[in-house]
């Protein structure tokens, strides 16, 4: 009380006494901007003994105290429910990692986590701003929590705040965007989410977009709300500094750091401990993952890109680089697979290719984005590499491993972009005949430098045609890619059941293909017993039919990951058939 008076705040306090403002009684001091109190307003203590009410000594005080009124849930004084929390992830898969992270540090500091949007206290949007679009969706869903707040506003008040890249574009934006957001936090400000929450409880609005240099949060244990119990997300590094013109990324995300190997490694072997059979590494350019907190003070070495790429900042130095993360992580579980995106194609070392061939368990499935088949357009677009580079190392990916599948992402109707162009990034898709694409029109993004340097000369109609050109010929080949898969066998990862019928399974092959079976008793060729595959199982399916984008088979058996790939990958159909007919059936219950 003694300090709300010296600084002159209006407190009311509920048991009828009431501090009146002070501006008159006080003055600051010109040279050490010191607040002083003029000499004849009485003290705290006079003021107080002045206005008090008399007390009677024999009075028995009330055990309820309304000011704390708001901790508790009843007459008995039971400490109130914790405050829940529900986020909405929208765009890559690293606002869904982020999101894990962000339970994570709510539920540290005692907040739980609601099963719905309607029972939360407070609901989190963790955005995106890579396009327009994505933007709008997340304007649109701030309108439809507005009508809420507005009917909560005097039983339940809802909190609203934006995070991720969105509220590190727009910041103080969103803040005065009519009463619709009550938090704003960047990717780098989860840990303050407490501090900012305090705060937007008492009435207040409150932001933190401040970028760091080195936040990781590699000691954050994720909750794991957006895993199927086998697949995992693990984040190992965050940024970029690749600057390309058309994307915001950089700025919304900062520059590159990598997290500690061993922290890494660490959570890695907690998930194969939980039974985890796949884990997918994450990064904005996460093969450029460089970790040299680990090797300080030893000599350290360049990084080594892929031939015909270069970047436009000095070449760093290394200490443990991505192929020696993915050659330790591998080590760890030989029955967990490993996947990672989204990298930048320069970092395709062929030391990384080779280990992808030589390790079981690092997929044969690569995501190397293009952007655009133009050398003038990926010139614009500050890529780094010409159309040349960039089949030379698609060629030489498929000369080190030769069934490795493909996925890019591909950008129509960027500055300047001519018809030629286009075509260019048409015989492309031709030329490399993707496995999966992400497929988008050009978005104009503010402080991006082609914001700055470009005009945006694109007409929508033209950017739309260009984009359903790229479409329609990236599923025509595709379609023609999956009819050879007829025939073949596939080590399938058992996801689940499919959405469309509970007696169909789903899963990925090795090189990323979902494909999808009858749901039948198989043999197990592990123990010999007969059972229905389950989420986590290896399953090898024999491919009998192509939907275009997903393959469907019949499953021969269950099998370890380790096996497939030391002696039954090598078999033909029928030599598989005859050898798990020929296996001896367990004694022990079937399913």
């Amino acid at each position: 009380l003694r300090r709300c008076y010296e600084r002159r705040m209006f407190v009311t306090v509920r048991s009828g006494i009431c501090f009146p403002s002070l501006p008159r009684y006080i003055r600051v001091h010109s040279t050490t901007q010191r607040r002083v109190l003029s000499p004849e307003i009485p003290t705290l203590d006079q003021f107080l003994k002045e206005t008090a009410p008399p007390v009677d000594d024999n009075e028995e005080l009330s055990p309820n105290i309304p000011y704390l009124n708001h901790l508790t849930t009843d007459d008995e004084a039971e400490p109130a429910k914790p405050l829940a929390v529900w986020i909405e992830s929208y765009g890559c898969q690293m606002n869904f990692s982020d999101t894990e992270i962000v339970y994570s540090v709510m539920e540290s500091s005692g907040f739980t986590r609601s099963t719905t949007e309607e029972d939360a206290d407070i609901v989190f949007l963790n955005t995106c701003a890579i396009r327009d679009k994505a933007e709008q969706r997340i304007w649109n869903k701030l309108s439809e929590l507005k009508s809420t707040k507005k009917k909560r506003s005097k039983t339940r008040p809802l909190t609203v705040g934006v995070l991720g890249c969105m509220a590190e574009r727009l910041k103080m934006q969103l803040l005065e965007s009519d009463k619709m957001v009550d938090i704003v936090a960047g990717p780098d400000s989860y840990r303050s989410l407490p501090h900012l929450l305090s705060h937007a409880r008492s009435g207040q609005q409150a932001i933190n977009v401040i970028l760091s240099q080195d936040e990781t949060y590699a000691d954050i244990s994720p909750v794991r709300v957006n895993s199927n119990g086998v697949s995992a997300y693990v984040s190992i590094m965050r940024g970029c500094n690749n600057m390309c013109t058309y994307c915001i990324v950089p700025f919304t995300r900062g520059r590159e750091r990598s997290r500690p190997y061993q922290s890494i490694l660490k959570e890695i072997e907690e998930l194969s401990e939980q039974g985890f059979k796949e884990v997918i590494l994450l990064g904005q350019n996460v093969n450029s993952y460089n970790d040299t907190s680990s090797v300080e003070g030893e000599e350290l070495k360049s990084a080594n890109y892929a031939e015909g790429f270069q970047t436009i900042y000095k070449t760093p130095k290394v200490g443990v680089d991505f192929t020696e993360l993915v050659d330790k992580i591998s080590l760890i579980d030989p029955e967990m697979r490993i996947r990672f995106t989204s990298p930048h194609p320069k970092d395709f070392p062929d030391d990384l290719l080779h280990l992808i061939a030589n390790r079981h368990n690092v997929c044969s499935s690569i995501h190397v984005p293009a952007q655009s088949g133009s050398t003038a357009v990926l010139e614009r677009m500050r890529r780094g590499y010409s159309r040349e580079a960039y089949i030379k190392l698609i060629e030489g990916a498929r000369a080190i491993v030769p069934e490795i599948s493909l996925s890019s992402d591909f950008i129509s109707g960027f500055c300047g972009e001519t018809e030629e162009d286009h075509q260019d990034t048409i015989s492309l898709l031709k030329l490399v005949k993707f496995d999966e694409a992400f497929m988008f029109a050009y978005s104009e993004r503010e402080k991006t430098p082609a914001h700055r340097k470009y005009k945006d000369d694109i007409p929508d109609p033209v950017k739309k045609r260009r984009l359903q050109e790229v479409i329609d010929t990236f599923h025509d080949v595709l379609a023609k890619k999956n009819d050879l898969e007829i025939g073949t066998m596939h080590l399938v990862l058992v996801e689940g059941s499919s959405k469309k019928s509970e007696t169909v399974l789903k899963g990925r092959s090795d090189t990323s293909k979902k494909v999808l079976f009858p749901d039948v008793p198989l043999l197990n060729t592990r123990n010999g017993t007969k059972v229905h595959a389950k989420p986590g199982d290896y399953v090898m399916v024999h491919i009998q039919a192509s939907t275009g984008v997903s393959l469907t088979g019949v499953a021969l058996g269950i099998t370890t990951l380790t096996d497939w790939h030391k002696t039954l990958k090598h078999s033909s159909v029928e030599d598989l058939k005859a050898t798990l007919d020929a296996h001896p059936i367990s004694a022990a219950a079937t399913e």
